[in-house]
């Protein structure tokens, strides 16, 4: 028999929130639903979820909080995280995926079917992260091409850049990729 899936559904707005919840229960997902990211923190400390789905502006704690405390913190770290935005802004799909967000959806873009394809494949894709040597054959060839640091370090912070592989056919070797900030 095959392990019950569980989620967390973080979102101020109950229409959304339910939304997503109820399409998960009919898909067979243990759901918690929480209010904002105090109460999702709470929800995902009792429940340790396979996967998060947090908005991102609520009241008291929005969800870029929520992220980096879960990330700063060993029990929670490696849960992937699936961002809802009702507004898509690019400045909150870039900081998610600098904070380590594993996707991002703009609710009015995606449906809830579709939604529930990409946690399903959350499942099925292995990610690893790589850090670049910088001196090492067509690293400083990327750095230009892309126009990134020439030390691959990002522009705020000081942080490494890093390269996310995300398995997309394992029997191919086929991947998707995205320098990141680690």
């Amino acid at each position: 028999m095959d392990k019950v899936r569980s989620v967390v559904v973080i979102d101020d707005d109950e229409d959304t929130r339910t939304m997503f919840a109820e399409m998960l229960r009919s898909e067979g997902f243990d759901v918690r639903e929480a209010v904002d990211g105090l109460d999702g923190l709470e929800k995902i400390s009792q429940m340790a979820p396979d996967v998060v789905m947090t908005g991102i502006i609520m009241p008291r704690m929005d969800g870029f909080a929520l992220v980096e405390g879960l990330k700063r913190n060993v029990v929670t770290a490696q849960i992937p995280i699936l961002f809802m935005s009702h507004m898509g802004r690019e400045e909150d799909r870039l900081r998610a995926l600098e904070l380590g967000v594993t996707d991002f959806i703009v609710t009015s873009m995606t449906t809830p079917r579709e939604c529930i394809g990409r946690i399903n494949a959350l499942f099925t894709h292995s990610q690893y992260l790589i850090i670049p040597n910088p001196y090492e054959l067509d690293a400083q060839r990327l750095a230009q091409e892309l126009s990134l640091n020439r030390d691959f370090l990002c522009s705020e912070g000081g942080e490494k850049l890093a390269i996310r592989l995300t398995v997309k056919d394992a029997d191919r070797r086929l991947f998707e990729a995205e320098i990141i900030c680690v």
